[in-house]
């Protein structure tokens, strides 16, 4: 066996290293002999190593120039080339023959048989010349010298009659005959397979000659005619797997067409292979429909490997004429194309419905439709591009004008499915896809594929082909489609897009309202937000006075109750939008206490969105009967928003909160006065955090309330400049608000405890210097639980990140310690201890302190003291 095996290899090797332009010695010839005389021992090649020995040797022999070019480039030598090719020819078919008897299996045939294949569809007449001869060859001897009746059938008959099938249309003559005499042997070597299973008694040779008249002679002036006669005789021997690879076989000739040298060469070769698709379709197309997936995979294969127009328009044609008969069965089996679609998976759609016969339009509209109302992850969490390759497929078919007005039928279904899946695919991604390379820019990188842009990209081109263009630019100025795409805000970009809709008076809105009714119920979280969303903006139509007021008001008040945050914002939106007609003003307004109290604990995006929307539920409010509860419950929500992590939430909060209390009138009662005092605090320390904006805001919004309080802070308490060189001005209004407001001092201590722990270090640092001097006007109230907790508290501050921070918060502490003992003097009495403030002139500023009691007084001596002590 080791013996056999290296011999073989080298003798491989030395058919590896002759050269491909030229044939000049025998040693091609007696390697094949000498592995011919191998394959007569024992053991056998397995069925890879075989297949790899023909490759080899196939590759050597047919890859060689045709024999009158070897001749031509070397005249002197032209009979010995003559007959040197002649016996490579014969030792590789001698080689063939003899593998096939040293395993006489359908595997070891298919072994030896497919390697063959792609050479019979060259565009080079020797090749496939040689591919045929050889094929022929070995389909001769399985006739002659064995018994070959194989139970399970012929391997691959399918691919190998198919490819002898369209040999028989060759431009050259030659391989047309003898390609027609392989199709009468292997039609004898199928019908004795038959006989034998009947246990008919047959002569091969009579068989053989009977076969050959029963299928015809050969047609020079019109082989297509013996193509069709083949295709329809051969019929008792054709399932659905060698149906399905008749029509691969096709497909594969029209890669060679395009290859092969000359015009009318390539046109024959064509002919050929349209021929063979369209009867093939046309007698066994009922056969195909279990294989109806594995054909449209093969084609868009093949498609990648056919670039001429004409060949491309051959290849596409099994896709409508099975379509026009298994249109489901299609579909599905191109929703399966790879994504994103490239030219070859949309030439593939857009047959459907551009070659004839073409499928039933709304038949296959129907069918995407039905596809985009399913989810792209499945009950057992397993992701399903079904979705996404239907909205695919529809993005091709808005392309062909003729289907526009089947599309204009299911145009609302078709929107708000694909606005719904929008929403699905959010956050979703499909591993490894890259947008396609026409989208690419040259020299870049190909971006990856984000499956919820492509959703979006269908739905601006179903707009555009429905003519709605105002609302595409609408959407594209307003930043829309972003919107659309994020989870956060897909029901504002969904929005936009209706609010669009309604102010460019779309003909379909009617449409639209009438189908989204019901759909209100139905799905779950993302296909109701969706669905609503688009319906809320949709209540500004004048024909929503026709819909019943359980549809309108009551589905907008049962969704102040939802438990998802953007439903009851959505909820709002509809009420303030409801609220802008007469007869529904007095019963949204009548909702407004559950209105705010749905927004308790919800984003801080979200209220400022729902807050906007009241406007229209407040405006016309009687407010002599208006409870002031309803705006102390708003107040204290917006409030709570002061320290939000974002700008725009910051700055929306706290103008809303100044608006707010522009609407109080007198008297004032208990709750509003505690709400309005307890907004002193973040708006001082929020008007000190450095930004510009938010801190106009906290300007305004001081003053609003100011008015309406009667309040007289002192002048700087307005002002937007920095607290860090003006004491005296933090002192002042620290001195006022415990005077003025002495029962809520507390208060305004834990809120700016609350600040000093803010992740913005602006928001510490100006908290920290309002509790150095806040203190300090405590001193005469502070207890001893709260005077610990702010020891604590500036303890840690003493270890911020931020250097600003670490330095006020020393200070503080200095005016703490100074603080305590000033209030322990006066608790004893005793008059041999001496108030260092009084003799050094205290001032409350760590700077104004005389230099020798600074940083290396015995003050800050005693607080290191301190400081250990906490530490311990």
């Amino acid at each position: 066996m080791m013996k056999k095996m290296m011999v073989g290899s080298h003798r491989r090797r030395q058919i590896q290293e002759e050269p491909l332009d030229s044939l000049s010695s025998s040693v091609r010839r007696q390697a094949m002999e000498i592995l011919t005389q191998l394959s007569r021992t024992q053991p056998t090649l397995g069925v890879r190593e075989r297949s790899e020995l023909v490759n080899t040797c196939v590759q050597s022999v047919f890859s060689l120039p045709s024999v009158q070019a070897m001749q031509e480039k070397d005249e002197a030598k032209a009979e010995t080339i003559q007959t040197l090719y002649h016996q490579t020819l014969e030792a590789l078919q001698m080689l063939l023959k003899a593998l096939f008897v040293e395993d006489p299996t359908p595997a070891g045939l298919k072994s030896i048989l497919e390697p063959l294949g792609p050479w019979m569809n060259s565009g080079k007449a020797h090749e496939r010349a040689r591919a045929v001869n050889s094929n022929v060859s070995v389909l001769n001897h399985m006739l002659v010298t064995l018994p070959f009746f194989v139970p399970l059938g012929f391997p691959a008959l399918g691919l190998l009659l198919g490819r002898l099938i369209l040999r028989v249309g060759d431009p050259d003559e030659e391989i047309g005959r003898e390609a027609l005499d392989g199709i009468v042997t292997l039609y004898t070597i199928l019908d004795l397979q038959k006989r034998a299973k009947d246990k008919e008694e047959t002569n091969k040779k009579e068989l053989y000659e009977s076969n050959k008249r029963f299928l015809g002679p050969y047609n020079s002036v019109s082989p297509c005619q013996n193509i069709l006669r083949v295709i329809a005789e051969f019929g008792d021997f054709l399932g659905p797997q060698q149906v399905k690879d008749l029509l691969l076989a096709a497909l594969e000739g029209l890669k060679g067409s395009s290859e092969a040298p000359g015009k009318d060469s390539g046109e024959t070769m064509q002919l050929a292979s349209e021929v063979m698709l369209s009867w093939v379709l046309e007698w066994y197309r009922h056969r195909v429909l279990e294989v109806i997936p594995e054909i449209m995979q093969g084609i868009y294969l093949q498609l990648s490997h056919i670039q001429e127009p004409r060949a491309r328009e051959v290849a596409l044609l099994p896709v409508s004429l099975l379509a026009s008969s298994f249109m489901t069965e299609v579909v599905v089996a191109l929703l399966m194309c790879p994504l994103p679609l490239d030219s070859n998976g949309a030439d593939m759609w857009r047959q459907l419905i551009l070659r004839k016969p073409s499928c039933d339009v709304r038949d296959l509209l129907d069918l995407l439709l039905g596809s985009l109302k399913e989810k792209p992850v499945t009950k057992k969490g397993r992701a399903s591009i079904v979705p996404l390759a239907a909205a695919s497929g529809l993005c091709e078919l808005l392309s062909v004008n003729s289907c526009m007005g089947r599309v204009r039928r299911i145009y609302p279904q078709l929107l708000l499915a694909l606005l719904i899946q929008v929403h699905y695919h959010i956050g979703l991604s499909l591993p490894g896809c890259v947008a396609p390379l026409k989208d690419a820019k040259k020299d870049a990188q190909p971006s990856a594929f984000v499956p919820v842009r492509w959703v979006v990209k269908v739905v601006k081109t179903l707009l555009l082909r429905m003519g709605c263009s105002y609302e595409a630019t609408f959407l594209e100025e307003q930043g829309g489609w972003e919107l659309m795409e994020q989870a956060e805000s897909h029901h504002r970009g969904v929005a936009l897009l209706a609010r669009a809709m309604v102010h460019y008076s779309c003909q379909e809105l009617c449409r639209i309202l009438y189908l989204l009714i019901p759909l209100l119920e139905r799905g779950d979280e993302k296909h109701k937000i969706t669905a609503t969303a688009f319906f809320v903006e949709l209540l500004q139509m004048e024909q929503v006075r026709r819909i019943p007021e359980e549809y309108s008001l009551g589905r907008m008040a049962e969704g102040l109750s939802h438990r998802d945050p953007i439903m009851k914002v959505l909820s709002i939106r509809g009420l303030g939008i409801l609220a802008r007609r007469t007869e529904k003003t007095a019963k949204v307004q009548a909702l407004l206490p559950s209105i705010v109290k749905g927004l308790k604990n919800v984003d801080g995006m979200l209220v400022v969105e729902a807050v906007h929307n009241l406007k229209a539920v407040f405006k016309g409010w009687d407010r002599k009967l208006m409870d002031s509860t309803v705006y102390v419950e708003m107040l204290q929500i917006l409030l709570l928003l002061f320290s939000d992590s974002r700008e725009d939430v910051r700055s929306s909060c706290i103008n809303l909160y100044g608006k707010v209390v522009q609407k109080l009138r007198a008297p004032r009662t208990q709750a509003v006065e505690e709400q309005l005092i307890s907004t002193l605090v973040p708006l001082l320390l929020t008007m000190q955090e450095g930004n510009a904006k938010v801190s106009q805001k906290c300007v305004k919004t001081l003053f609003r309330c100011s008015c309406f309080m009667a309040w007289e802070l002192p002048k700087r308490a307005y002002s937007r400049k920095p607290w860090d060189n003006q004491p005296q001005t933090v002192a002042k209004i620290c001195k006022y608000l415990v005077n003025t407001h002495q029962d809520s001092a507390f208060i305004f201590l834990s809120q700016s405890l609350e600040y000093a722990k803010n992740s913005r270090a602006s928001l510490r640092k100006c908290s920290v210097i309002f509790i150095g001097s806040l203190v300090t006007c405590m001193e005469s109230i502070m207890t001893e639980d709260r005077l610990n907790e702010v020891k604590a508290a500036l303890e840690n501050l003493r270890h911020d990140p931020e250097a600003s921070v670490c330095i006020y918060a020393a200070q503080a502490q200095d005016h703490l310690l100074a603080s305590c003992w000033r209030n322990s003097w006066l608790l004893h009495g005793d008059s041999g201890v001496c108030d260092p403030a009084t003799t050094h002139h205290w001032s409350p500023s760590c700077e104004n302190l005389p230099t020798s009691h600074q940083r290396r007084s015995w003050i800050m001596q005693a607080l290191g003291s301190w400081k250990m002590s906490l530490k311990q």
